[in-house]
C-alpha cells in the first residue's frame, strides 16, 4: 500500500515560477483515495493557490521546500467559508482549507509563505487566509515556518482535538495579522510556538451557541504583537472554559498581554495563567465583563443585545512584567492606528456593577512600569461599564475605551471574592496618578506593595 505521494511524481516543478496547484491537489486526491498517507513537498519552491485537504492526508513540507501562495487571486475559488466577524465578512478566500475532515495535518520543517506583498491590504476580499479548518477532527499543524499571510495565519472553527506544535509564525506585513485563532473548538493543545503579528497572536473565541470553546492547553510559547498576545473572548456568544496557560514569554506587545473579554452574553470561566514573563507589554492583564453590539468584534448572527454573561473562577499567578525606556514611546499599528502609550497602561479589571466578576485571583505579580505620567494630563472623569440594553451616557467604559488609565499600575472594579496576594509594583519614573484603585469589590485578601 502506497502511503507517500511525492508531488514531483505528479508533475509539480517546484521552480518558484510554475504554478503547481493542479499537481499538488491531484497528489492529495490520490492519497485520499488510497486510504491516506503523506503528500510530500521537497527540494524547491512550489507556487499554488487553494489546496483542499482531505481525511487521513498529511501535507508534509520538508526543510528543503517552500509552499508559496500564488499571487493570482483567480487560483483561489469561492466557498472556503468566511470568518464570523461582522466587520470582516468578506474574508472568504483561503490558501489551505479543510471541511468536515478527520485525521489531517500540515507538518514538516519547511516554510509556508502567504506572499503578503502580492495582495491588496485592509478591506479587500482578495486576501487569502493561510489555513482554515471547519468542523474537522484530529488536526496537527507542526514544525513549520508560517510566514507572511495576507490575513489571519490560521482559523480553527467548530473543530476538536487540535495540536499546534513547534511553529514559527511571522505575520507582520498586513492588517489582521493574527497567528492562531480558535473559535468553538475543544481539546486544543498549543506548545512551543513563536508568534509575531500585527493583531492578536492567539485567540480563543465562541461565536456560536452550538459550539463552546473548552479544554485548551497553551505552554512554552513566545508572543510579540502590535495588538494582544493572548485574547480570550470578545466573540463570546457561547461559553469559554477550562483554559490553562503556562510558562510563556511576551515581548514588545503594544496592547495587552493576557486579554479576557466576555462581551456577548456567554460565560468565561475556569481560566488559569501561571508562570508568565513579559517585557514591554502596555497592559499586562486586561479583563472586562460587559455587553456590546454593532461595534467592531461582534459575531455574525448576534442580532439582539444580549444580557451580560458570566465571568468566574480566573487565576493569574507568578507573573513578571517589566518595562524599559521603549515604553516611553507611543506605539502605532502601521502609520496612524495608536495601540498604546504610557498613559494607557497597567492591569485593568472592569465590569458592570450589576454583573460583577466573581472569584478572581491575582497572585505573585511583580510589575515594573516605566511611569512618567502626570495625573493632571488625563481626564478627571473615568466612565463606568453600562448595561448596553438600556439608556447610558455617550461615553462608557468598554473594550477599547477609555484610552487612558486613571492609575499607575492597577484598576479593579466590581469583583466579588477578589484575592490580591503578593503584588509588587514599581515605577521607573515618577508618576503622580494613584498607584492603584480597588472599587466596589468584596476582597478576600489584599497584599500589595508599592516601592
Amino acid at each position: 500500500m502506497r502511503d507517500v505521494f511525492d508531488v514531483k511524481d505528479y508533475g509539480a516543478k517546484g521552480d518558484g515560477d510554475t504554478v503547481d496547484t493542479i499537481a499538488i491537489q491531484k497528489a492529495i486526491d490520490d492519497c485520499f483515495a488510497a486510504g491516506g498517507g503523506y503528500v510530500v513537498l521537497a527540494g524547491g519552491t512550489y507556487v499554488c493557490g487553494t489546496i483542499f485537504l482531505k481525511s487521513n492526508v498529511y501535507l508534509q513540507v520538508n526543510p528543503s521546500a517552500t509552499l508559496l501562495a500564488n499571487p493570482d487571486i483567480n487560483d483561489y475559488p469561492d466557498g472556503t467559508h468566511y470568518n464570523r466577524y461582522v466587520n470582516e465578512k468578506d474574508m472568504d478566500k483561503c490558501f489551505i482549507y479543510a471541511e468536515d475532515a478527520t485525521n489531517i495535518g500540515v507538518i514538516g520543517d519547511g516554510e509556508i509563505n502567504g506572499n503578503a506583498e502580492s495582495f491588496p491590504n485592509e478591506g479587500s476580499i482578495y486576501r487569502p487566509m493561510m489555513m482554515r479548518f471547519l468542523r474537522c477532527k484530529h488536526i496537527r499543524v507542526k514544525g513549520l515556518r508560517l510566514y507572511n499571510s495576507t490575513a489571519w495565519t490560521t482559523a480553527f472553527l467548530d473543530s476538536e482535538n487540535i495540536w499546534c506544535e513547534d511553529l514559527d509564525i511571522r505575520n507582520d506585513r498586513r492588517y489582521n495579522g493574527d497567528g492562531l485563532d480558535f473559535d468553538g473548538c475543544k481539546n486544543v493543545f498549543v506548545s512551543n510556538c513563536k508568534i509575531l503579528g500585527t493583531d492578536d497572536n492567539l485567540c480563543l473565541q465562541a461565536s456560536s451557541k452550538e459550539y463552546p470553546m473548552k479544554n485548551v492547553h497553551i505552554t512554552g510559547c513566545h508572543f510579540t504583537s502590535i495588538c494582544a498576545g493572548i485574547r480570550i473572548g470578545l466573540k463570546s456568544v457561547s461559553d469559554i472554559s477550562n483554559v490553562t496557560i503556562h510558562n510563556c514569554t511576551f515581548e514588545n506587545v503594544w496592547r495587552e498581554g493576557i486579554k479576557i473579554e466576555c462581551t456577548e452574553g456567554g460565560s468565561i470561566t475556569d481560566i488559569v495563567a501561571q508562570g508568565l514573563v513579559m517585557r514591554n507589554v502596555t497592559r499586562p492583564i486586561f479583563i472586562i465583563l460587559n455587553n456590546r453590539l454593532d461595534v467592531i468584534g461582534s459575531s455574525i448572527g448576534l442580532e439582539v443585545m444580549p444580557e451580560i454573561g458570566k465571568m468566574e473562577r480566573i487565576t493569574l499567578s507568578d507573573v513578571i512584567a517589566t518595562d524599559d525606556d521603549e515604553m516611553l514611546n507611543t506605539h502605532y499599528r502601521f502609520t496612524d492606528d495608536i495601540m498604546g502609550c504610557p498613559s494607557f497602561n497597567g492591569i485593568r479589571v472592569d465590569a458592570c456593577e450589576s454583573y460583577p466578576i466573581r472569584d478572581l485571583t491575582l497572585k505573585n505579580i511583580i510589575y515594573t512600569f516605566v511611569g512618567g505620567v502626570k495625573k493632571e494630563d488625563i481626564p478627571a472623569e473615568y466612565p463606568k461599564v453600562w448595561d448596553m440594553r438600556y439608556d447610558h451616557p455617550e461615553k462608557v467604559s468598554e473594550n477599547y475605551y477609555p484610552t487612558w488609565s486613571r492609575t499607575t499600575f492597577m484598576d479593579v472594579r466590581n469583583v466579588e471574592r477578589l484575592t490580591l496576594d503578593g503584588l509588587k509594583f514599581h515605577a521607573m519614573k515618577e508618576d503622580t496618578r494613584d498607584p492603584y484603585i480597588i472599587e466596589n469589590c468584596k476582597i478576600v485578601k489584599e497584599d500589595i506593595t508599592v516601592f
